[in-house]
């Protein structure tokens, strides 16, 4: 059940942006595991491996995310449940939601929509999701076990970059990679990912007060923009060929638009993602990957390992 999977680097005719980095394709990529998990589930004879979410409130985004996580699960034989609460449902009738898919054997993965709206505890929301089935890798639990190396779900975010990284066939080792930003969707996790033993890179977590963030920058193979930060990692930033993934989200006036300055950047990297259509696919991707994954802890599916 460990975190590294061989997947083999693209080989054929890869698109390139107009400065000639690598466009790194995450619509694409998120199609081909949800592909390889179709087949996964088909060629055990299609048993049930369900997702669950719980959607509280009316918000716009957080409806539209959870409706295409959904549609992706069905695309992977996947069966899914949404449990839909008003705003004003209340931290009761919420926790009473969660914790009945908890001790339901026929749901495999847990996932509580974010942010919950103003008002509700989220923490002791996600304290009642169990460790084998918290598929966002949120919990203290998930997290204690990514800082252990024991298995377990890894958050969406951080895991979808790792794929990324792996199909593009951007190597990792020895590598120096800094990270913007700490948080704990993203940066922290991904920084101890990106560190465990058979990925093998040398991380730098850069924040705020990091002081010449673009100085630490221009010394990174692989640079992540995980701030939240509208377009601040421009082409002063880059090294030659670095690998550029961007992850942070800002609405601004123009649209929706990422921590990376792509047009400035794509110029200078060697290898970069779109911002829409990078991380935010393989965050789904990796949603569905974790709920094969999850089944597989609960014994509810037949472990790779085994043969069974």
């Amino acid at each position: 059940m460990g975190i590294a999977r061989s997947i083999n680097p693209v080989t054929e005719a890869t698109e390139r942006t107009p400065g000639g980095a690598i466009l790194m394709d995450g619509n694409r990529l998120r199609d081909e595991i949800v592909a390889r998990l179709g087949a996964e589930i088909a060629a055990a004879g299609s048993p049930p491996v369900c997702l669950a979410t719980v959607l509280v409130g009316d918000d716009g985004p957080s409806q539209r995310y959870v409706r295409n996580k959904h549609i992706q699960a069905a695309k992977a034989g996947m069966v899914s449940r949404n449990e839909i609460l008003p705003a004003s449902a209340g931290q009761s009738r919420v926790a009473d939601v969660v914790a009945g898919l908890a001790a339901d054997p026929s749901v495999h993965g847990i996932l509580v929509q974010s942010p919950l709206p103003t008002g509700y505890d989220e923490e002791a929301i996600l304290r009642l999701i169990p460790g084998d089935k918290d598929v966002d890798g949120l919990t203290t639990e998930s997290m204690g076990r990514l800082m252990r190396g024991l298995p377990g779900l890894v958050g969406c975010t951080p895991l979808g970059v790792l794929r990324l990284l792996e199909r593009y066939g951007v190597p990792t080792s020895g590598k120096r990679v800094v990270v913007i930003g700490r948080s704990m969707l993203v940066g922290l996790p991904l920084s101890v990912l990106l560190a465990r033993k058979g990925i093998d890179a040398t991380v730098t977590i850069a924040h705020s007060r990091s002081g010449d963030v673009a100085d630490l920058c221009r010394g990174a193979d692989i640079l992540v923009g995980a701030a939240g930060v509208p377009r601040m990692i421009t082409a002063a930033h880059v090294k030659a060929g670095a690998t550029v993934i961007d992850v942070g989200i800002s609405r601004t006036d123009a649209g929706i638009v990422g921590d990376v300055d792509f047009d400035a950047v794509q110029a200078v990297a060697g290898a970069i993602t779109p911002m829409p259509g990078g991380t935010g696919p393989m965050t789904i991707a990796c949603l569905l990957e974790n709920t094969l994954t999850a089944a597989r802890l609960q014994g509810a599916f037949p472990d790779r390992a085994s043969g069974l």
